[in-house]
C-alpha cells in the first residue's frame, strides 16, 4: 500500500489536530505551490520505493489534509510515477479523500478520469448547525450532491466518514439522522466517535463549558444503535469503526490491520517497509517531516523528508501485529501470525499470561484454532 498526504485545507475544522496546514495565499500563489509539492511527492515516491522491496502496490491513498484541493494532472502524474517505479495493477484500488463542497464535486469527473476510483467523502453529519459547529466549509445538501455525483463515477466504491457524539447530540437524533444517511449512501461507512483533542477549538470551548458532549453511556449506546442500523441495512462490521456490504472493504486500510507493508509520501506521513538489503528479515517505522516548506526543501535535497527511522525488534513488530490485528472481527489468524512468529503459536505465547487468561474466562478475548 502507498499512502500520499497533501498538507494543505482551506481552514482547520474546530476538532482537527491532523498535520495539515491553511492555504494564506492567492490562487496564483496556490498554482505554484501545487507544482512544487507535485514534484516533491513525485521524487520522495520515487525514492522511498527504491528503498524498500516493494515491486508491486495494490492500493493507492489520497489523505490529508483536503487532497481534492490538488488538481486532477496532480493525481495523474502522481499516479504516473508510481507505475513507472512499481507493478500497479489493473485493478489497484486508488481512494482520494473528498471534501463535499460544490467545487468539490464539480471536480469528481476529473479526479475519476486521472486514475481515482474509490472516493472517501467526509459527509461528518447531515445537521448544518453541527457541521458550523464542526467548523465544516459544506452543508448537509452539498454532502449529499457529493455523494450522488460520487457514487454516479464509482458505484460500490464510495465511502462516507460520520461523527458521533457532537455536542448536544442525543441518541434519538442520532438514529434519525444515521437511517437518513444509509438509505442515501453506498457500500461502505466509517464511523468515528467525536474526540476532543487538546489543542483544538473545540477542545477550548468544551473546557471553559460553552459546549457539553454527550457521556460515555450515551456515546456507547450510540455506537450500539449504529451497529444495529447498519446491520439491519445489510452492513457488515470488519473492523472497529468500518462497516461494508456487497464485499466493498477497504483494501488500503486492511493492510494496516493486517500489518503487511507501506510507504507513506509527504509530509507527516508514516511507513512501515523492510529496506532494500535487509532481506525481508527487519523492519523500519519512518516518518516525514512534518512541516511542508522544510519537508520540500529536505525532498529537493535528499529525494526524501524522512525525520525519523526506527527499526522495529521483534516484540514491537508483534506489538503491532497484534494491536492493528484485534481491531478487525476477524481477528488474528493462526497463519497470520506464524508469518511473524515461526517460533511460536498463538496459544504458545498467549496462555503463559494471567491477563490473558482473565479477559478469556470473562468472554473478552477468544482464542480458537481459525
Amino acid at each position: 500500500s502507498l499512502s500520499l498526504q497533501w498538507p494543505y485545507c482551506l481552514r482547520r475544522c474546530t476538532y482537527c489536530n491532523f498535520n495539515k496546514y491553511v492555504w494564506r495565499g492567492g490562487s496564483e500563489d496556490l498554482r505554484g505551490s501545487e507544482e512544487d509539492m507535485r514534484g516533491c511527492l513525485q521524487r520522495e515516491a520515487e525514492t522511498l520505493l527504491q528503498l524498500s522491496q516493494v515491486s508491486r502496490i495494490t492500493s493507492v491513498f489520497f489523505g490529508g489534509g483536503t487532497p481534492s484541493l490538488a488538481s486532477p494532472a496532480t493525481i495523474a502524474a502522481v499516479l504516473e510515477t508510481l507505475a513507472k517505479h512499481a507493478h500497479l495493477p489493473g485493478n489497484v484500488e486508488v481512494t482520494l479523500e473528498v471534501n463535499p463542497t460544490p467545487v468539490g464535486v464539480a471536480r469528481l469527473s476529473e479526479f475519476h478520469r486521472a486514475g481515482v476510483n474509490r472516493f472517501s467523502i467526509g459527509v461528518q453529519c447531515l445537521n448544518d448547525a453541527d457541521l458550523q459547529l464542526l467548523g465544516r466549509d459544506h452543508s448537509s445538501q452539498h454532502a449529499l450532491q457529493a455523494l450522488a455525483e460520487a457514487r454516479r463515477l464509482c458505484p460500490g466504491r464510495v465511502s462516507v466518514d460520520v461523527i458521533f457524539g457532537r455536542p448536544g447530540q442525543s441518541v434519538l437524533s442520532w438514529e434519525s439522522e444515521l437511517g437518513r444517511l444509509l438509505a442515501l449512501c453506498d457500500d461502505h461507512v466509517s464511523l468515528y466517535q467525536l474526540t476532543l483533542e487538546r489543542g483544538t477549538a473545540l477542545f477550548s470551548q468544551v473546557r471553559r463549558g460553552e459546549l457539553s458532549v454527550p457521556g460515555e453511556d450515551d456515546t456507547a449506546r450510540m455506537y450500539e444503535v449504529a451497529r444495529g442500523l447498519l446491520g439491519h441495512a445489510g452492513f457488515r462490521q470488519y473492523e472497529v469503526s468500518n462497516f461494508a456490504r456487497n464485499g466493498a472493504i477497504s483494501v488500503h486500510n486492511q493492510g494496516y490491520w493486517r500489518a503487511r507493508q507501506y510507504i507513506g509520501v509527504g509530509p507527516g506521513a508514516h511507513s512501515r517497509f523492510s529496506p532494500r538489503g535487509a532481506g525481508g528479515q527487519r523492519r523500519e517505522a519512518r516518518t516525514q517531516t512534518l512541516e511542508p516548506e522544510v519537508w520540500m526543501r529536505e525532498v529537493r535535497r535528499c529525494g526524501h523528508g524522512t525525520r525519523r527511522r526506527l527499526e522495529l525488534d521483534t516484540l514491537e513488530l508483534l506489538e503491532e501485529v497484534l494491536v492493528m490485528g484485534l481491531r478487525m472481527t476477524e481477528g488474528i489468524p493462526h497463519e497470520r501470525w506464524l508469518q511473524f512468529c515461526p517460533w511460536g503459536s498463538l496459544g504458545e505465547v498467549m496462555e503463559g499470561s494471567s491477563e490473558v487468561r482473565e479477559l478469556l474466562e470473562r468472554g473478552l478475548l477468544i482464542l480458537d484454532r481459525r
